[in-house]
């Protein structure tokens, strides 16, 4: 039987439990990335955490809805057991009627009827070959950048802090980019730190002239699974190809292991395209809308 659960509700240990043992399972599920990334989020459960389904729950202006936080790609359906491409249809029939709105993205396609579907696009690399069979499948293109990254050897460092990563992004990018707020660096910051102190992830970077940050990766790391979570490039950085150099290097030191590279997709064609070329496989997932507000306030978003 499914049941809705409070944060304060949630037995953790069992929660992340169910998701350590669901085949596939990406880091967004899991108890200590929601309580820093969605906080108060809520769950479904069934059959004493069997199966469950996280729900990122807000309210805003008194509306109670659901969206997919900044800097967590997508969740949906986990179980060890059951088919979760059954799981997710139940629990969302199963969705409490007081979240009239909701926007989520989910790794299971539903058939569920009263959603607006839309495919997003993630992309993987299997490192479980050895490092040479996988740079054959590189793109000539990627190759030959690889190659030219490579004459100058950059200097791969780890002693960045999340403050200084997280800036370098807000300066070449951040500014640009819409529906980041300032909430949402500082749970991103917290994150980096529970991460690095949990051995849970890593901060890879590169300096250039003066040791001024010029390139920064974050990586989450669970078993199975190293996710790019956060990538930031510079003018410099990409006119001396260190995105080739870094993840080149990345795919060599866990080559030949039971390891998904994950690059947490992107629908920037120039980034897709550069994720393309080190022969990754594309991975579907799914945002889901549902609007039940009356009007006027259907156009909340």
């Amino acid at each position: 039987m499914i049941v809705y659960h409070k944060n304060e509700e949630i037995d953790k240990a069992k929660w992340d439990n169910c998701i350590e043992n669901t085949p596939g399972a990406k880091p967004y599920a899991y108890s200590w990335y929601l309580d820093i990334m969605a906080p108060g989020w809520q769950a479904l459960v069934d059959d004493d955490y069997d199966a469950v389904f996280p729900v990122p729950g807000f309210s805003r202006y008194g509306i109670q809805y659901i969206a997919t936080p900044v800097f967590l790609q997508q969740l949906g359906a986990y179980s060890p057991d059951k088919s979760v491409s059954l799981a997710i249809g139940e629990f969302l029939d199963y969705m409490p009627d007081f979240f009239k709105l909701i926007d989520l993205c989910i790794g299971q396609k539903i058939a569920t009827s009263g959603y607006k579907v839309t495919e997003k696009v993630n992309f993987e690399l299997d490192l479980s070959r050895p490092y040479e069979t996988i740079y054959q499948g590189f793109s000539d293109h990627c190759k030959r950048n690889v190659r030219t990254s490579a004459k100058k050897s950059p200097d791969l460092i780890s002693d960045i802090t999340p403050d200084e990563i997280i800036e370098l992004f807000i300066n070449n990018k951040g500014q640009s980019i819409e529906g980041i707020k300032v909430r949402d660096y500082q749970r991103l910051k917290n994150l980096m730190d529970f991460c690095l102190i949990n051995k849970k992830g890593k901060l890879i970077g590169v300096r250039g002239t003066g040791k001024k940050l010029i390139y920064g990766i974050f990586v989450v790391e669970i078993p199975g699974i190293k996710t790019l979570l956060f990538v930031v490039n510079t003018p410099q950085s990409r006119e001396r190809r260190i995105g080739y150099f870094v993840i080149n290097e990345l795919i060599r030191t866990y080559s030949s292991t039971k390891t998904i590279l994950d690059f947490s997709g992107s629908s920037i064609p120039s980034v897709a395209a550069f994720v393309e070329s080190f022969g990754c496989t594309k991975m579907p997932f799914y945002r889901i809308y549902r609007n039940r507000l009356i009007w006027p306030l259907r156009l909340f978003k």
